[in-house]
C-alpha cells in the first residue's frame, strides 16, 4: 500500500471534484480521498485535515479560493455543524439533481439499467418538519435546548431550527423558558443525572393541532406539576403527555406515556383522508411532500378497482387508506400492535370497509401467504432503512404479484433488493421525492413489473 503523505491538522490546498452521498466535498491527493466539510464541486479550497484513515480521510474548509456558482452565501454554520441542514450551502435546484444522481449511481452499481426521473422538489424547502425531538441539557447553569454538534455530545443552543414548523420552534422555546423559570435541570448523560431529557413536539399540519411529550429521567422533580400545568395552558397545545425514561440509553422514549392534559391524539389529513396520530405513531415528517409521494405511489399502482393490494410495513395505515378507494381490497401488515390499532381506527374514521390490517411481521405473514398460494395483485412496500429481508424477497418471488411499488428511504438497500428481484421483475420507473430538503436523505418511488415468460 502506498504511503500517505498527509497528517492530521495539516493544511492543504484542494480541488473539489464531487459530492459524497453524505454531502461532503470529495478531493483527491495522490489518489487518496478526502471528504471535505463545506465544499462543493468545482471549488478550490484551503482545508485542514481532521482525520486520516487507511483508505480515506476527512477535512474542514478554512478558506474558499474559488467558489462554485451554486454556493449559497451567508449560511448560519450552526445548521451545518449540527447536521440539521448539511446541504444548506448548495442551491436548491442542485440539491435535487444531487439526489437524483445519488440514486442513479447507486442503482447502476448493482447493474440496474434505469433512467432515474428528476427529483420531485418541495415548494417550501424550509420549515417543513411536523415533528421534533429536542435534547435538553444544562448549559451555564440553566436548561438549554438545541442540537448536538455532528459526531459529538456537545450541545449547540438554538432558537430557530430552520426546517421545523414555526409553531414547533415556538413551543420548544416556551417550554425551555418554563424549565428555566422553575429551575429544572437538563439531562447529564455522562453521569446519568438530571431531570428533563427531551422535548418532543408533533404538529398536524391540516388541523394545526399540536402534541407535546415531555421526557423526564424521573417524576420526582420539584415543580414538575407546575411546569406541566403551564405547558397545558399554552394555547397551541392540544395534547400533553409525560414520558419517563430512567435508563442510561440513547433511546429517546421510555415505555410508558401518561396523558397529562388534552386529547389522546392529534388529527391530520392526507389526500382527503383523516389520520389520528398518537405519540409513538410513525407518520411522514413532511406534509407537503408526503402528498406528492403518495400520489406517485397511487398512480404507479394503476389500480382499476379489481385488485387485491398488500401494503407492507403499513404503520397507522396512511398508504393503505390512500389506496383503498381505487382497490377492491387493501390488506395492511404491521408488526407494532399500537400502530395496527391506530390503523383500524383510521379506517373507521374514514368509513373505509375494504381495508384489513394484520398485526405481525411482514416476512412471516407473506411467507404464510406464499405457502397457501394466496392471491396478491399489487404489493406496496415501505420498509425501514435496512430494506427487505431476504426471506421476504423469497416470498415475493413465490407470490409473483404483477407489480411492486417500492417506497424507499435508502438507495443502497433499494438497489440491492431490486437486483435480487431482477430475474422476475423489470424496473419501469424510479422517481426520487425530496422529503427532507437541505439534508442528504433520498426518498423514492420505484415501480417493478413482473416479466412475463415467453
Amino acid at each position: 500500500m502506498k504511503k500517505i503523505n498527509l497528517t492530521k491538522n495539516q493544511t492543504v490546498d484542494l480541488t473539489i471534484t464531487d459530492l459524497s452521498y453524505a454531502g461532503l466535498g470529495v478531493a483527491k491527493v495522490e489518489g487518496y480521498s478526502l471528504f471535505v466539510q463545506n465544499a462543493l464541486p468545482g471549488e478550490e479550497v484551503t482545508a485542514v485535515i481532521t482525520k486520516i484513515g487507511r483508505k480515506f480521510g476527512f477535512a474542514k474548509t478554512l478558506h474558499i479560493r474559488q467558489k462554485s456558482p451554486y454556493r449559497v452565501e451567508q449560511v448560519n454554520q450552526k445548521y451545518v455543524q449540527t447536521g440539521i441542514a448539511p446541504l444548506i450551502h448548495l442551491a436548491y435546484p442542485q440539491q435535487l439533481e444531487f439526489k437524483r444522481q445519488q440514486l442513479q449511481t447507486t442503482l447502476a452499481k448493482q447493474g440496474l439499467k434505469v433512467t432515474v426521473q428528476p427529483t420531485v422538489g418541495a415548494e417550501h424547502p424550509l420549515a417543513y418538519r411536523n415533528k421534533a425531538q429536542i435534547p435538553v441539557r444544562t448549559v451555564a447553569g440553566q436548561a438549554t435546548t438545541g442540537f448536538f454538534r455532528s459526531r459529538s455530545h456537545e450541545l449547540i443552543p438554538l432558537d430557530d431550527y430552520l426546517i421545523q414548523a414555526p409553531a414547533i420552534d415556538q413551543t420548544i422555546n416556551q417550554i425551555r423558558d418554563l424549565l428555566r423559570a422553575y429551575q429544572l435541570q437538563g439531562y447529564d448523560e455522562v453521569h446519568h443525572q438530571g431531570q428533563v431529557r427531551e422535548i418532543m413536539v408533533r404538529q398536524a399540519a391540516a388541523s394545526g393541532e399540536l402534541m407535546v411529550v415531555l421526557i423526564v429521567l424521573t417524576t420526582k422533580i420539584p415543580h414538575l406539576s407546575a411546569v406541566l400545568a403551564q405547558i397545558a395552558k399554552l394555547p397551541q397545545v392540544t395534547s400533553l403527555y409525560l414520558n419517563v425514561n430512567s435508563k442510561p440509553t440513547n433511546v429517546i422514549l421510555g415505555p410508558e406515556f401518561k396523558l397529562v392534559a388534552g386529547q389522546k391524539y392529534i388529527t391530520d389529513e392526507i389526500l382527503g383522508h383523516q389520520f389520528r396520530i398518537s405519540p409513538q405513531s410513525f407518520y411522514q415528517i413532511n406534509p407537503e411532500q408526503t402528498a406528492k409521494l403518495y400520489q406517485l405511489a397511487i398512480r404507479a399502482a394503476e389500480l382499476t378497482g379489481e385488485q387485491t393490494v398488500v401494503d407492507a410495513y403499513c404503520g397507522i395505515g396512511t398508504i393503505s387508506l390512500s389506496l383503498a378507494p381505487q382497490a377492491q381490497k387493501v390488506i395492511g401488515i404491521e408488526v407494532v400492535p399500537q400502530a395496527v390499532q391506530d390503523a383500524r381506527r383510521n379506517a373507521t374514521l374514514n368509513n373505509l370497509s375494504n381495508v384489513e390490517f394484520i398485526q405481525g411481521k411482514t416476512e412471516t405473514v407473506l411467507n404464510n401467504w406464499a405457502q397457501n398460494r394466496q392471491k396478491l395483485d399489487v404489493l406496496v412496500v415501505d420498509p425501514p432503512r435496512k430494506g427487505l429481508d431476504h426471506s421476504l424477497i423469497s416470498s415475493i418471488q413465490a407470490l409473483q404479484p404483477s407489480k411492486i411499488v417500492y417506497i424507499s428511504c435508502n438507495p443502497a438497500t433499494l438497489a440491492r433488493d431490486c437486483q435480487l428481484l431482477q430475474e422476475q421483475y423489470l424496473i419501469t420507473q424510479c422517481t426520487p421525492v425530496d422529503m427532507f430538503p437541505m439534508t442528504k436523505h433520498v426518498e423514492s418511488v420505484t415501480v417493478l413489473k413482473r416479466i412475463k415468460k415467453a
